[in-house]
């Protein structure tokens, strides 16, 4: 490793720490069990994962480190000019899937990537975000949500939230179901166009700023009363959620490709789903207002300024 490679590693190993803390105390009960694993073609990393507990249902922290001498088809495939090219790739994933339908799952991931070859400069980038996708909606936990979003990215320029918020959007979307899988957040890639040091300090202020945007909205959720019929909805939308993971998203391709740790790449999939053929909710309902209103790719902070979390 180069020394902006260890400066990464050194950063995500701590974020991943400061998190699993954070949300230990939160849940109040469970602990997250850390598994570390090695890669046979090279690298590694350790899953930490947390499971039954009385606010996390299920949810899993990971942290990983893998390289290699060739990179697999999902990261070539629209970057000809890596192919013959030695790689690393480092990153913290994280997805919690709440016991409570009313607390929204989340998901977040910071990444660094570089490719080397010898004679040629190494070819490097940044990517990730954070998104949230509620069950049961509530404006205030959006405006919470992108309003901390848009903070994070306000040093950095002021387009640089809206350029990211519309990336998440066009990106967390189910083609074949033709809407969003939540309300969106920050989703950036191939961040290069900075120097290295700027671009760093991004994707620090981005993994830095999940806690703050996620933690309120669990504390204002987690005790709200609900029902089995609510519960049955939270894992028949929690089918979306698997469905964008196995079929569209980049890094469960790039984890299964690269011959990453099968366990941890699919730890972010919910523990309990449903299918139901053409279900559809009743009119009128919270649980259509879901699709109706609130994932609809919508500007959550052109409503002005959260005046608090408010019931």
């Amino acid at each position: 490793m180069n020394t902006r490679t260890e400066a990464v590693k050194a950063y995500l190993l701590d974020l991943q720490d400061r998190i699993c803390k954070a949300l230990e105390d939160e849940d109040g009960g469970a602990r997250f069990v850390e598994d570390a694993w090695a890669r046979p073609a090279g690298g590694g990393g350790r899953t930490r994962v947390i499971d039954g507990g009385t606010v996390l249902e299920k949810g899993g922290v990971n942290f990983s480190h893998v390289y290699g001498t060739g990179l697999p088809p999902s990261a070539s495939a629209h970057r000809p000019e890596l192919a013959g090219r030695g790689f690393e790739a480092l990153g913290v994933s994280l997805v919690m899937h709440p016991r409570n339908p009313h607390v929204p799952t989340s998901h977040a991931n910071v990444r660094f990537f570089i490719a080397e070859k010898e004679g040629e400069a190494p070819v490097w980038w940044f990517g990730g975000g954070f998104d949230l996708t509620p069950y049961y909606g509530n404006d205030a936990d959006c405006i919470h949500w992108h309003r901390v979003a848009e903070q994070a990215c306000a040093p950095f320029g002021e387009e640089v939230y809206a350029n990211y918020k519309a990336w998440c959007d066009r990106y967390f979307h189910l083609k074949h179901r033709n809407e969003p899988r939540g309300v969106g957040g920050l989703f950036f890639d191939d961040l290069n166009h900075w120097d290295f040091d700027t671009s760093f300090a991004f994707m620090r202020a981005i993994g830095d700023a999940y806690l703050e945007a996620y933690l309120p909205i669990v504390k204002r959720r987690r005790d709200t009363p609900w029902t089995d019929q609510q519960k049955a909805f939270q894992e028949f939308r929690r089918g979306r959620y698997v469905e964008f993971n196995l079929v569209y998203d980049r890094g469960t391709l790039f984890g299964l490709q690269s011959g990453g740790r099968t366990e941890s790449i699919l730890m972010s999939l919910p523990p309990t789903v449903r299918w139901g053929y053409d279900w559809k909710p009743e009119p009128g309902t919270e649980e259509a207002r879901l699709t109706e209103y609130f994932l609809q790719d919508r500007d959550w902070l052109g409503k002005g300024p959260a005046a608090g979390l408010q019931p």
